[in-house]
């Protein structure tokens, strides 16, 4: 698990502004640091990937540089993923990207579930899979997408990626994925969840704030 803010970085300051309420009524301030945050993750999982020397000619000489093999696949948890889907999308330019509609449904004794709603994929054969969601909070919604995905090939790697998780949301998804390989790649991770199922200190709903709010 690689969680970002454990290293004083320009990140922790991206991060503070998306948690302060204030700040967080300038909305395209809001989905930019989301959209930053994909981009400094996307570089840090690319020192993962697997790389191989590429002959490049400049105006003066040739040169060797490690280049990786293949871009990975992106997917996106709509709606809250999509600026920091952008993050990701900004690095590995040359991606394939898959979609995900995912929304909560919450049921007359409380209960909570994830309805997927909307699914859109490449083939997922031998790759490496970015699964892009803000905010990891019961982590049903990233088990529920992976084993959706599973019937477009079996990647290679999956690297789970959020700005802010929740210990909850990640003891979910280590319980219910078994066989799978897989590594989270986290902004920061939080102290818990609160009774409604959202993350404690956290940010509040991120696609509301990025988007306004829904009906």
């Amino acid at each position: 698990m690689f969680i970002l803010s454990k290293t004083s970085s320009v990140a922790n300051h991206f991060l503070a502004e998306l948690r302060d309420v204030t700040v967080q009524q300038n909305r395209m301030l809001f989905r930019k640091n989301l959209e930053r945050l994909g981009e400094i993750l996307a570089y840090e999982i690319s020192k993962s990937f697997s790389y191989s020397p590429k002959k490049i000619e400049t105006p003066l000489a040739k040169t060797n540089i490690n280049c990786f093999k293949e871009q990975p696949v992106i997917i996106a948890i709509l709606r809250a993923s999509i600026p920091f889907y952008q993050g990701f999308l900004n690095i590995f330019d040359q991606a394939e990207s898959g979609f995900i509609g995912a929304f909560r449904e919450e049921s007359i004794d409380g209960k909570i579930s994830i309805n997927l709603g909307y699914q859109a994929s490449p083939s997922l054969e031998g790759k490496e899979v970015i699964i892009a969601d803000p905010m990891l909070a019961t982590g049903k919604s990233i088990v529920q997408t992976i084993e959706a995905i599973q019937s477009h090939g079996t990647p290679k790697r999956i690297h789970i990626s959020a700005a802010i998780a929740a210990p909850e949301g990640i003891a979910y998804i280590q319980n219910n994925l078994k066989d799978i390989d897989y590594t989270f790649w986290l902004g920061d991770l939080d102290e818990k969840l609160n009774h409604l199922s959202y993350i404690v200190p956290g940010l509040g709903d991120a696609g509301d704030l990025a988007f306004g709010p829904k009906l």
